[in-house]
């Protein structure tokens, strides 16, 4: 599937997606390499599995560097769910019908095969669910070993992992038979360390531990403040989560994970209902109480954004609906398996046009101003960038996808990831601003520098002025007086 949505051109049509894979670059390739390129607002797992790939030009340029880890991931989701569903069920086509559910649906192929977290974290919320329920059978310090690197990979992934390490750690104390505390301990002090180590890299960044959460990058920064449906309503959150969830999973998988929940129930499959219902309920939360909207096309105010949230409850969906399976007789089971497959997944056969896929269209829909005005800046400045000469620009990875189409290293390049170097040229234009070129968003603090920098004799024509349909105006600039230099000089070093 990455091939298949690589040769339509669709791998970073998300700004996430670009985003993601230029931050996992800049880790190497910047002025100020490390791991503070991530953050704060992003976990840094995914990000650490793309670096390898990401060493590659090739690999960066085409965005395969960044869709290649969530790929694996995607396949160890679906393994892990089938050996879950297989052992709670008993039923090795009960696993079979879950995996299926869960790897045919159109809006997770999309998700795994670009630089996105979803297939991250469902292969380890998949890989927890599984080391969970087989700890309650064999009582293994290896069950529990790896029911914490599970949750301690999802608490490095998604910050739905931070939501559930208190119930995983809860059902592990319950779940023992002997030595109750100290298997709640082992779990929890493993997987803990994720949170903790957050913690600690936000603090050490920006002074503020807790900057993801309220940070200027943060969810409730972007929100501003701004109301949304669902915002301290509960019902209104519930309404629109789970309107989310049944466009990402399809109709027909909801209906049979209704009906299949009252049989899982029968089958006492209680942890695993509650562990993989547990995003879900984090993003209601979040709905309510987190600054987090979510719009669906069918409700108020007809538009996507955040849609892809709801894909977080297709694990949970893709379970309940296998448990139909097991109320087959066992010569029947196969059958069964199969009948619910289709059942789940007919409703994509059906409408097989990737317009239907509504991750998809989210993606699309949302980007195409965005990736228009990337794509003409990058074709002017491939024919006009000598390289060397840098450049100083507006935003900050998702800017980083016109150098990345040049193919230009993303050291040459100086926006808001070099922290104070950045705010003092800002600042003090006439000191620092030694770029040849500007590329910058109309109105922001680059443009505003820009034209600060003309009171000190540093004066930038400007080349070309980007128009796109709901997006703000990109304006490059070319140095024309001042202290041009033939080689980017380095930049300011952090005090």
């Amino acid at each position: 599937m990455v091939c298949f949505f690589y040769a339509r051109g669709w791998l970073l049509y998300y700004g996430d997606a670009e985003a993601h894979l230029n931050a996992a670059r800049r880790i190497f390739d910047s002025g100020l390499p490390g791991m503070q390129q991530i953050g704060p607002p992003w976990l840094p797992l995914p990000h650490l599995l793309m670096l390898p790939l990401l060493r590659n030009d090739w690999l960066w340029r085409t965005g395969l560097g960044g869709a290649i880890p969530p790929a694996l991931c995607f396949v160890a989701a679906a393994l892990f769910l089938y050996a879950a569903a297989r052992r709670v069920f008993h039923s090795a086509p009960a696993g079979l019908a879950a995996a299926a559910l869960f790897a045919l649906n159109p809006n997770m192929l999309y998700l795994q095969s670009i630089p996105m977290t979803e297939a991250v974290f469902a292969a380890a919320l998949a890989a927890l669910l599984y080391f969970s329920v087989r700890f309650r059978e064999t009582q293994g310090w290896g069950a529990l070993l790896g029911a914490g690197l599970a949750a301690l990979a999802g608490s490095l992934t998604r910050y739905e992992g931070w939501f559930v390490l208190p119930f995983a750690a809860a059902y592990f104390f319950a779940a023992a038979k002997r030595r109750k505390l100290a298997a709640a301990l082992a779990f929890s002090i493993l997987a803990g360390l994720g949170p903790l180590w957050w913690l600690f890299q936000n603090w050490w960044v920006t002074g503020d531990a807790l900057a993801f959460y309220r940070g200027p990058y943060s969810a409730r920064a972007i929100q501003g403040g701004k109301p949304y449906p669902g915002e301290q309503n509960w019902r209104m959150a519930w309404l629109y989560y789970s309107t989310a969830a049944r466009l990402c999973a399809g109709p027909w998988l909801a209906i049979l994970a209704a009906l299949g929940t009252l049989a899982a129930l029968a089958k006492r499959a209680f942890w695993p209902l509650l562990l993989l219902a547990l995003p879900a309920v984090f993003y209601v939360w979040s709905l309510h109480s987190g600054s987090t909207p979510i719009y669906v096309p069918e409700l108020w105010p007809h538009t996507a954004y955040n849609t892809r949230y709801g894909i977080a409850a297709l694990p949970l969906l893709a379970f309940a609906a296998a448990a139909l399976v097991a109320l087959a007789p066992p010569r029947a089971a196969g059958l069964a398996a199969v009948l619910v497959a289709l059942g789940g997944a007919g409703y994509w056969l059906a409408h097989p046009s990737a317009d239907r896929w509504t991750i998809f269209a989210e993606a699309r829909s949302n980007s195409e101003g965005r990736r228009a005005g990337l794509n003409q800046a990058a074709a002017f400045l491939s024919r006009h960038y000598r390289r060397g000469s840098g450049l100083i620009t507006s935003g900050g990875d998702d800017f980083a996808g016109i150098y990345r189409q040049m193919g230009i290293p993303l050291r040459e390049t100086f926006n808001i990831c070099y922290d104070l170097p950045w705010f003092a040229t800002l600042r003090r234009p006439d000191l620092w601003m030694y770029y040849e070129w500007a590329v910058v968003e109309r109105g922001d603090p680059v443009d505003e520098a820009v034209r600060l920098a003309a009171k000190a004799g540093i004066r930038y024509d400007l080349e070309l002025t980007i128009l796109n349909k709901r997006e703000p105006a990109i304006d490059i600039y070319r140095l024309s007086a001042g202290p041009h230099s033939p080689a980017m000089p380095p930049a300011p070093s952090t005090p």
